[in-house]
């Protein structure tokens, strides 16, 4: 992504707003704390602080978190439309891969977006 240093940050403190929003419409509640930046042309990495809601803190504190990673895979996959659009229509980009992994000790999630590659870039890829 050839944007200039300001227009990047720009741009990720604009994601990292959207998808607090779009937890908290989804889960009732969203992060304190959220980071996006780039890692290289193609790649979207979103880190969110303070993310379990109290039922999952309930698990975590009686050692439950198995629990709560199968549960937010179950909500990722269900939410998984509304998160890649909302990249899409913002990074102006069509998001190939994504996923999303809680660490439930840590009260910490992370997404990836994995954008496609320029054409000249996906056939060397082929």
């Amino acid at each position: 992504m050839e944007v200039a240093d300001g227009q990047e940050q720009s741009l990720t403190a604009a994601v990292a707003t959207a998808l607090v929003g779009l937890h908290k419409e989804q889960f009732g509640r969203g992060p304190t704390r959220a980071r996006a930046h780039f890692f290289g042309a193609d790649m979207l990495v979103c880190a969110f602080e303070d993310v379990l809601v109290p039922a999952e803190l309930k698990l975590v504190s009686r050692g439950q978190d198995e629990a709560v990673q199968t549960a937010r895979v179950l909500f990722q996959i269900a939410t998984k439309d509304e998160f890649i659009a909302t990249i899409e229509e913002l990074v102006e980009r069509k998001v190939r891969a994504f996923t999303s992994s809680v660490d439930p000790t840590a009260n910490m999630l992370f997404e990836i977006f994995v954008f496609e590659s320029d054409a000249d870039d996906s056939e060397a890829h082929a």
